[in-house]
């Protein structure tokens, strides 16, 4: 989503790269590419005037107080600058669920037609079930053809039961029976999917208030296309005057918008985002991180996210078998198989790719992006050798290599390629001794990307 930004932002930090100083002038121009980078990127003009004079005003003060390091360049100054202001755009929200006592805790889904909100409910009961909660689902979008069938799919797939009494076609009862069959059966969250319309009217808003006097909801979520730009701000701003907003949802983060309206809506709904969905999986909704975000744009990756995302993927157990393996120089073609689909399993390569630091402007990575098929086909070769071959490449020879490509629908070159990166890769996991310390280092690995990310403060 942050493509171009991020794009556009660092080309301005690397003109800045040949100063040797910081100057009046320097940073006047450094000001104006931001500008011009922020409302490309369709950031709100009001939100980028101020930022722009805050980021002006501390540069100015640190060449008249010199409080800046000394040790840091320009470009590296300018960075630091505005990465802590880029954060404080999102204000001091952590992201996530604001701590709540109420059992059954509800929560309240907001927002037009078409936003993903019941996409979004069901990524979210997935969310709550891994923290170890038990939510509800419940639907009282009436008038929408087939949308409750929709959550009743979402639900299924997601494993999460959803409430829906049948013949019960009354809005605020289905919220209220959910509620008490929360209460009756255990279940310590109820998620409830209103209904949206193309626009806002005076009916769906006494219809969500008629819900929340009814449900007393903790949460008052607002969910928004990110696609939509400006566009999702401004309805957000109008929920939240009328019914009022806890937080925001971003959605489709994974498209192709120019990332707007997440730097935008804190400053202009003051509301905090909570939640970025980026994919079309139910395990695609993750809570916002300011922080890894910003860190994300300018290049500078997001270790913290990709580590939660191994330890996801990767379980204690095989990082210390993979661990045990790759120092005992036992690595084998098997091995990297099963690490190949524990990559895939932590989301798209591109995303991956992003969050390692210096990976994060895909401009550069444009000739050799990641190729989600390749990675099939090479799992492909794999799966059609014999387990002796997988665990001893050694021995496959011509005519095991012109079966092995026939078996895999592949040709001999790729089956060859395959076996020269392998026997490379077995070397340099041996020079280093292993990456598997990264989802089965757990607290440690955390610990250095935490102190990575202070030292960029």
């Amino acid at each position: 989503m942050f493509d171009s930004l991020s794009t556009r932002l660092q080309d301005v930090f690397k003109s800045l790269r040949g100063e040797t100083r910081l100057t009046p002038e320097t940073i006047e121009a450094a000001l104006r590419e931001i500008r011009l980078a922020l409302l490309e990127a369709d950031v709100n003009f009001k939100v980028v005037k101020a930022f722009i004079d805050r980021v002006r005003d501390r540069a100015m003060d640190a060449l008249k107080e010199n409080d800046v390091l000394r040790t840091l360049a320009p470009s590296q100054q300018v960075v630091r600058i505005v990465r802590d202001e880029m954060v404080a755009l999102f204000g001091n929200a952590e992201g996530g669920l604001q701590p709540s006592t109420k059992r059954p805790r509800v929560i309240l889904l907001l927002g037009l037609q078409g936003a993903g909100k019941t996409t979004t409910a069901g990524k979210l009961g997935k969310w709550l079930a891994k923290q170890g909660r038990h939510p509800l689902l419940v639907s009282t979008d009436v008038k929408r053809p087939a949308a409750i069938q929709q959550l009743n799919l979402v639900g299924q797939k997601a494993s999460i039961r959803v409430h829906d009494p049948a013949g019960q076609m009354d809005p605020v009862a289905r919220a209220k029976g959910a509620v008490a069959e929360a209460a009756n059966l255990g279940f310590d969250t109820v998620i409830v999917d209103t209904a949206g319309r193309l626009h806002i009217d005076d009916e769906l808003m006494h219809e969500l208030v008629a819900i929340q006097q009814a449900t007393d909801p903790s949460d008052r979520l607002f969910v928004a296309d990110a696609m939509t730009g400006q566009d999702a701000i401004k309805s957000a701003g109008e929920f939240n005057a009328r019914v009022g907003v806890t937080g925001v949802v971003l959605t489709k983060l994974d498209g192709d918008a120019r990332g707007g309206a997440a730097l935008s809506v804190v400053s202009v709904v003051g509301v905090p985002i909570a939640f970025a969905g980026s994919g079309e999986r139910l395990e695609d909704l993750e809570p916002f991180h300011p922080e890894r975000v910003v860190s994300r744009v300018l290049g500078m990756g997001d270790v913290l996210s990709l580590i939660e995302k191994a330890e996801a993927a990767i379980t204690e157990e095989d990082a210390e078998r993979l661990e045990e393996k790759l120092r005992a120089n036992e690595f084998t073609l098997e091995d990297f198989r099963d690490q190949l689909k524990m990559i895939k399993k932590m989301g798209p390569l591109e995303s991956i790719m992003g969050m390692l630091p210096g990976m994060g402007n895909l401009k550069a990575l444009a000739e050799n992006k990641p190729d989600e098929k390749q990675v099939g086909r090479v799992e492909a070769i794999i799966s059609s050798m014999t387990p002796d071959e997988r665990r001893k490449q050694h021995i496959i020879n011509g005519s095991r290599r012109k079966r092995i490509a026939k078996g895999s629908g592949t040709s001999v070159e790729e089956v060859n390629r395959l076996l020269k990166q392998f026997v490379q890769m077995q070397k340099m996991l041996k020079q280093l001794g292993g990456m598997a310390g990264l989802a089965g280092g757990g607290k440690k690995a955390r610990r250095q990307a935490m102190q990575m990310l202070r030292s960029r403060r």
